[in-house]
């Protein structure tokens, strides 16, 4: 083997990538992207909290415009999106039948006459119980 072809052979070995490297970055990819998912995922349970307290009010303006037409709250949730029996001058549907659950598939608690006024709409969170801190916390119309 002349000179020329051992610089040729010294460059072919030096230019790749051993496979204890190749381990080692694929290791520290899959350590970003496991916090990266985990801080997305937050986000993404806070973004929902937040959607949840919004739907609350828009649930309230709607049982407002149920009560302003019936002279009183319906008595369930349901009586917003299909008329009871008792509703003579029902203008609805007042919302859909999506809006009666949270962000989170929940269905939002509903109390009429309630304890903070006409009616209460409780949002539970995350975890769809009474109770909890973070994305698990509850919300009412009262608040």
């Amino acid at each position: 083997m002349n000179k020329a072809q051992r610089n040729i052979h010294r460059r072919s070995h030096a230019g790749g990538f051993s496979l204890i490297e190749m381990l080692a970055v694929i290791v520290l990819i899959g350590i970003v992207a496991g916090i990266v998912v985990q801080q997305v995922g937050k986000n993404v349970d806070k973004g929902k909290w937040g959607a949840g307290k919004a739907a609350v009010g828009r649930l309230a303006g709607e049982i407002d415009s149920y009560a302003l037409d019936n002279g009183s709250p319906p008595a369930r949730l349901e009586d917003l999106v299909s008329k009871p029996g008792n509703a003579a001058n029902w203008q609805g549907p007042y919302g859909k039948q999506s809006d009666l659950k949270d962000p989170f598939g929940h269905a939002f608690q509903y109390k009429a006459p309630g304890e903070h006024g006409d009616f209460d709409i409780i949002f539970l969170g995350k975890d769809g119980q009474s109770g909890g801190d973070g994305v698990n916390a509850d919300y009412g119309n009262w608040q």
